[in-house]
């Protein structure tokens, strides 16, 4: 059997930006205080922190900084993914020298690929890693699917663990659990969806919502894993109105508004995003002060 990454809640993490770059000095903040939280991993360079608009050094950078700052207290994935593979394979290989604990990598995206395609890339990536590989199948952003019998051929390649489920097709996620078994670890990618992709024998969230409430959604998955099936349900349907306001606009435009109120960064993001419409963001804040969040 493969070895877990992590099971529970990991924060897909907002990057700290200002018009002057990354602000690393907030970054640690946010990182010591979703620690303390009791967060059971950490997502840096992914979609929710703005990779995209990441210049190579500063993807390489943030990375780096994450692995060395976190210092072994969590596991840190780092997002790698890219449409051009030798570009995944750079920053992949960059990952493994910083000592990210594994590499969350995406579809390619504009390109797509055939499902033939994705099983090319993504062996090729995974092995050329020598940390584990974690596939992120998100097609409403990259316009493929990793369909269920192509995630069966991959899980058979010993470093690919795990794969990041977005695509909201909980069928098709049943089916990939069904055809996977114990071979591939499944995560939810959608925060609305985290019970029941327990429910199909997940392992956890690579969530939003943590970057709010890290505590509290650990608890979640802590309730869930403890036979208090009730509790973990409640809490999921309890989350879904601020779950529903996160992504009211596209992510990250709302955590980040988010998290600025929070005090963790500025509410900066990089074009083509842009701060949150008023008419979204007085809902958010509604929903944050609903669940106690200042």
């Amino acid at each position: 059997m493969k070895k877990t990454v992590f099971e529970g809640m990991a924060t897909a993490l907002i990057t700290p930006i200002t018009e002057n770059g990354i602000d690393y000095d907030a970054f640690a903040r946010l990182i010591d205080w979703q620690i303390e939280q009791g967060i059971n991993a950490l997502v840096v360079a992914g979609t929710t922190g703005e990779a995209s608009t990441f210049s190579d050094d500063e993807h390489r950078d943030a990375i780096d900084f994450a692995v060395k700052y976190v210092n072994g207290r969590v596991p840190v994935i780092a997002g790698t993914g890219s449409n051009d593979t030798n570009y995944a394979l750079d920053l992949t290989r960059c990952a493994c020298e910083s000592g990210a604990d594994a590499v969350l990598v995406v579809t390619p995206y504009y390109n797509k690929a055939t499902q033939k395609g994705l099983i090319k890339m993504f062996t090729t990536i995974a092995d050329a890693s020598t940390v584990p590989v974690i596939l992120y199948d998100v097609p409403s952003r990259t316009g493929v699917s990793i369909k269920p019998e192509t995630v069966a051929v991959l899980a058979e390649h010993p470093n690919i663990v795990g794969l990041k489920a977005a695509s909201g097709n909980i069928s098709e996620i049943a089916k990939t659990a069904h055809l996977c078994g114990d071979k591939i670890d499944i995560y939810s990618g959608n925060d609305d969806q985290t019970l029941p992709i327990l429910s199909l024998g997940g392992k956890g969230c690579i969530s939003v919502l943590s970057n709010l409430l890290p505590n509290e959604a650990v608890g979640m998955c802590e309730a869930y894993f403890a036979g208090d099936i009730h509790k973990a349900a409640q809490m999921q349907l309890d989350f879904l109105p601020l779950i529903d306001a996160l992504f009211s606009e596209v992510n990250p435009i709302p955590v980040k508004a988010a998290m600025a109120k929070m005090g963790f960064c500025e509410d900066y993001l990089r074009l083509p995003l842009t701060p949150m419409e008023d008419a979204t963001r007085a809902v958010l804040y509604e929903e944050m002060e609903k669940m106690g969040i200042n």
